[in-house]
């Protein structure tokens, strides 16, 4: 027979020769490595990938054209194009295929193209084209996505409906809050999700702004307004926004109707830091033309801190800068599911080689093509299909046990699909403010350099403030009689001299807090009181600032925490306008100070200052306060300031010097009149301002150095402590400034004491970027912070060294950073590092991060909901998350792994019978159980100890929390690897093996009794191995086991026909005398023995030769 099958050879062997020869020099030519890995068309040269060997330049001649070529710098080499025939066959197949898949999704998915937009005030029905609907949608699917698909997977189905209709009930709870719209016929009620692009909204005191509008008017006289845009960019401080000067000269509310007016905007984009547009009023004359900038916009998902406001909607929906910087939530996979999937395709590729070989062994005989399709059947319990449904239903009871955790009070599963990356997290990326931090500013310790005054003894202070009001009666009559020279001569006189005489202390004091008083930017501002509508709810609220209903506005909360404290010790800030300030003294005085000049506080300079004249002495002073590292060449010399700075920032305090110089009235305007010319000049303006400024920065009085703490949230620092310890790096992304930001990583311990910290200096070109990782390079073991603008340049030219640098880093802080950034490193991180990353975080501008990592963790906090309602968990406290990790992080991943093999051992052991059946008798393709037996095993006879291995745990969680170094473990990801697949796999094929051919050697004269013997003898070895898998009992395990072996011997009674095999089964039935004599129970008892003893004998062996971490803890 096979002699008359024709051979046809493929090529001769001369041929296949000289083909190697031409692929041997194209690859040579196209350049190093085989070719199998050559995929693509471009490939990367990788011989100067490593950072050390680029060359460190001294110069910035080479980088002065940035898109000049670099020759020291890894480069991307063209190969050359396959052509034709060739090209097809070595992967162009698979690009045709690609492009059109990728042509066809863009032709269904393509985008709308974004215009600038020209906005009637009032008229939305003017609008030329269609707006999106200002809605928020966090949904994934919409109604088509949930077609049923089968019953297998009906379960994941219903949980991902149930997540999804949770999100429409979260968006829709969003999108019905009411706001005030106005018409020509007055106010009316309109939903958030009703407002178009045109309509004027009003929007009150802490209400959030609903989409993306242009002030136009606010209730404040001033024209201006404070909002807040911690939810945008994660920024505390509060925001000055100023009206359209058009629309707040207009005397009523009701006149924007009376005036033929539009708004030119841009269109939509990222930025959320920059706006332009123009404001034209049509009906005066001339025109009325007025640009608009950033100060005259009000962004959604804003709130407002003061007034009311009115402004004309601009973007709405998708449009908004908020939506635009959150990225689209994304279904998200956990790192098991897809290690189970592979080990399914693995399991694949064995039943299609065991079939195979089965039909081989048969010798192709007859119709081998039905006989392969026959041992596919047969042997497709090798393919776990209830895998998927057991581990969906294991998920949902790990999100319920979560939820139920007494611990951790008001956690919120929202992501049911992926409890186990809990356990397998690498990076934690975390925002700081409201996140580490409680965002509020406590005043701490005052120091004279003498003496040092703490919390406790703040009472002190008081009555030394006290007393010197009261022993300075001059100081009354000259407030009084404001501006009286003649008598303020001589006071000025004594005062100059005082730094001659030693002054008291209750006089240091005095100084020192009037100088705080007095050396900020922060504004009281008074709210209406009762009878407000709308506003009654926040009289409580403003009650907690003062008696007076007086609340602190300033763009830092540490200047309002020291004014507060100001106010607390008897001197208290009453007003403040451009030109003066008002300070009020314990004994109900009113003192006033013209302001002269003002030098605002800039990360280059890290102080500020002001020049202010007492109105009742005329006297003039220089105040100024700001960092250590910038004041301690200012002021006189002192042997006390470095070490008391050094002292408070290891508590975790943010320091600040406070420094004064009196002037006199010459001094000042010889000051002034270089001052006004420096900033005048055309050229290098700000060095010569600085320069002047700097002329009076010499030899200040230092009055004290102050303290102040940004009360972190409970337990941060030994949560953080605890993910270190448990291999976890933690990485600061904040939108806060840079001193802030490593402030709070020394208090909070992200930085350890001992370990130094490189900050990245600003870059803006390569050279620069090129320069200074060579230099962060040479530091070993050191804690990076790095702004958003130099991360930006580097990521552009150097992504891979950056990246791996910063990796290797115990912590990295990254301040400044936009939303956008912040999804970007994390999504870097991911790529790069092959590791699962946590983001987590409390405000609107983390929702981006969180949807971007592998596991998001949403706190709900100050900052609102928006957050909490985007991640896959929702925390209340920053310090849960160790729990969640360590405890059901860990048993997630670790009951997960151990029932996914469990199943997929479960499927292997039967095929392995039925393989074993075949092969005895003549390669038959005949089923050894019949249909019912094997729904029977796969449901009632092995469920419910099978999946009771989702309440096993290996170690207790108070062992899991007091030794985070066994988290460690999990990352590896030992629980579920291939060659603990390989394990199982050899068990399966052991245990099979054993229990066919036992219950084949054991076997009488009746046949029959086969089927009855082994499937008896399965289903034991099958609870049994459950028995030996299980590493902690819970007494629904052992309900388990004993019910399912009740419902199989109840079965057995009414089951009887199904013991027999093929054709036999007809008329050969279970006799059930049989199965209660001694015989059928001791060959089946013999049988489960030798299957199961020996792996009880192995584990035993192996926990005392080879114990794991935890059992040596919990021994």
């Amino acid at each position: 027979m096979a002699d008359q099958i024709p051979l046809y050879p493929v090529r001769s062997a001369a041929a296949a020769a000289a083909a190697s020869q031409r692929r041997a020099a194209y690859y040579s030519a196209a350049g190093p490595g085989p070719g199998a890995d050559r995929r693509g068309r471009y490939q990367l040269e990788d011989e100067s990938a490593h950072l050390d060997e680029m060359p460190l330049m001294m110069s910035e001649e080479g980088f002065e054209n940035d898109e000049s070529d670099y020759h020291t710098l890894p480069r991307a080499r063209l190969t050359r194009r396959k052509r034709g025939l060739e090209w097809f066959v070595c992967g162009g197949w698979k690009f045709l295929c690609t492009s059109c898949c990728d042509w066809l999704i863009n032709v269904c998915q393509r985008k709308k193209e974004l215009k600038a937009r020209t906005v009637w005030l009032g008229c939305p029905e003017k609008c030329e084209e269609k707006h999106p609907r200002n809605s928020i949608k966090n949904q994934k699917y919409n109604v088509f996505t949930f077609i049923p698909g089968g019953f297998v997977l009906a379960v994941t189905i219903a949980r991902e409906a149930i997540d999804e209709f949770r999100r429409f009930q979260r968006d829709k709870e969003m999108n019905s809050q009411l706001y005030s719209k106005l018409t020509v016929r007055g106010k009316v009620q309109v939903k958030s999700s009703d407002i178009q692009v045109g309509d004027l909204i009003i929007v009150e005191k802490n209400q959030r702004i609903p989409s993306d509008m242009v002030f136009l008017r606010t209730s404040e006289k001033a024209g201006s307004c404070f909002i807040r845009t911690d939810q945008l960019d994660g920024e505390t401080d509060w925001k000055l926004k100023v009206a359209v000067s058009c629309t707040q000269r207009l005397p009523a509310l009701g006149d924007l109707f009376s005036i033929s007016a539009y708004v030119y905007a841009q269109k939509p984009q990222l930025d959320i830091h920059s706006f332009e547009g123009t404001f034209t009023r049509e009906d005066s004359d001339p025109p009325i033309h007025e640009s608009l900038s950033i100060e005259n916009t009000l962004w959604a998902s804003t709130i407002v801190a003061s007034g009311t406001v009115i402004g004309v909607v601009i973007y709405t929906g998708k449009e908004t800068r908020s939506v635009m910087n959150t990225s689209n939530p994304k279904n998200k996979v956990g790192l098991l599911d897809l290690e189970l999937n592979q080990l399914t395709k693995a399991l694949f590729l064995a039943l299609v080689v065991l079939s195979v070989v089965m039909v081989t062994l048969q010798g192709f005989a007859g119709p081998w093509y039905r006989n392969l399709f026959r041992f596919l059947l047969l042997f497709s319990y090798i393919i776990p299909i209830s895998l998927r449904v057991n581990l969906d239903m294991g998920k949902a009871a790990y999100g319920w046990m979560i939820m139920k955790d007494e611990n951790i009070p008001g956690t919120v599963v929202r992501t049911s699909t992926i409890p186990e990356e809990l356990g397998r997290l690498v990076y934690l990326l975390t925002d700081k403010t409201g996140t580490l931090t409680q965002n509020e500013m406590v005043f701490k310790r005052l120091h004279l350099g003498t003496v040092s005054y703490g919390t406790d003894t703040m009472d002190e202070i008081q009555s030394h403030v006290f007393n010197s009001y009261l022993q300075h009666p001059v100081l009354k009559v000259h407030s009084q009689a404001s501006g009286h020279n003649p008598s303020s001569a001589p006071l000025r006189r004594s005062q100059s001299s005082t730094p001659k005489v030693k002054k008291s202390v209750s006089s240091r004091i005095h100084e020192a807090v009037k100088a705080i008083a007095l050396c900020h930017n922060v504004t009281p501002v008074y709210e209406a009181r009762a009878g407000v509508t709308g506003e009654t709810e926040f009289a409580e609220a403003d009650q907690d600032f003062s008696d007076e209903n007086r609340t602190y506005q300033a763009s830092s909360p540490d200047e309002v925490a020291l004014v507060r404290w100001t106010e607390s010790v008897g001197l208290t800030l009453v007003s403040r306008d451009l030109a003066s300030m008002q300070l009020k003294t314990p004994s109900g005085q009113v003192l006033t100070y013209c302001i002269l000049q003002m030098f605002p506080f800039t990360s280059e300079s890290k102080r500020m200052g002001i020049i202010v004249r007492d109105e009742s002495t005329a006297e003039i002073t220089f105040y100024m306060k700001g960092a250590d590292v910038a004041m301690s060449t200012i002021v006189q010399y002192n042997d006390w300031l470095e070490e008391e700075c050094g002292n408070m920032a290891r508590e975790g305090l943010r320091t600040l010097v406070v420094a004064k110089r009196t002037l006199t009235e010459e001094q000042y305007q010889d000051f002034e009149s270089r001052y006004s010319q420096a900033k005048l000049s055309i050229h290098d303006r700000t060095l010569k301002v600085a320069a002047v400024v700097e002329s009076l920065e010499r030899e200040m009085e230092l009055l004290c150095l102050t303290g102040v703490e940004d009360q972190l949230q409970a337990d941060v620092r030994p949560t953080l402590e605890m993910l270190r310890n448990a291999g976890i790096k933690i990485w600061m992304l904040t939108g806060d400034k840079l001193e802030t930001a490593t402030c709070i990583a020394k208090s909070s311990h992200l930085v350890s004491r001992t370990q130094d910290i490189h900050i990245f200096r600003p870059v803006t070109n390569r050279g620069e970027a090129h320069l200074e990782l060579n230099a962060f390079r040479r530091k070993h073991d050191c804690a990076l912070v790095i702004s958003g603008d130099s991360l930006e340049v580097c990521l552009r030219y150097y992504e891979h060294e950056l990246v791996e640098l910063a990796c290797q880093c115990p912590a990295v802080v990254c301040c400044r950073c936009s939303p956008t950034q912040k999804a970007h490193i994390v999504t870097l991180l991911r790529q790069h590092t092959r590791k699962r990353t946590c983001a987590i975080g409390d405000g609107g501008n983390d929702v981006s991060m969180i949807q971007a990592a592998d596991c998001g963790i949403g706190i709900e906090g100050k900052e609102g909901k928006q957050a909490s309602l985007a991640a896959d968990f929702s925390i209340t406290q920053f310090r849960h998350i160790g729990r969640l990790l360590m405890v059901h992080g860990r048993n997630s991943y670790k009951r997960s792994a151990a029932l996914g093999q469990f199943v997929m051992h479960r499927g292997l052991i039967i095929s392995t019978m039925q393989a074993v059946f075949s092969s005895v008798f003549y390669f038959a393709s005949v089923p050894l159980y019949q249909g019912f037996l094997m729904v029977g095993y796969a449901t009632i006879y092995t469920m419910f100890p099978v999946f009771s291995l989702v309440l096993d745990q290996d170690v207790k969680p108070e062992m899991a929390i007091l030794y985070p170094e066994l988290y460690k473990d999990l990352t590896k990801g030992r629980s579920l690897s291939f060659k603990t697949f390989l394990i199982w796999v050899l068990i399966s094929i052991y245990q099979g093996g054993i229990l066919m051919y036992g219950a084949l050697v054991l076997f009488e004269a009746e046949f029959v009794h086969v089927v009855a013997i082994s499937f008896t003898a399965l289903i034991l070895t099958e609870l049994l191995m459950v028995a030996l898998t299980i590493r902690t009992w819970h007494w629904l395990m052992v309900v388990a086991e004993f019910l399912s072996l009740g419902c199989y011997v109840a079965s057995l009674a009414f089951l009887n026909e199904y013991f027999g095999i093929g054709r036999v089964s007809f008329g050969a039935f279970l006799d059930v005398a049989f199965i209660t004599t001694v015989t059928f129970l001791w060959k089946v008892s013999a049988i489960t023995v030798v299957s199961c003893l020996p792996l009880y004998v192995l584990k035993y062996l192996k926990r005392k030769l080879s114990p794991p971490s935890y059992s040596k803890l919990s021994s």
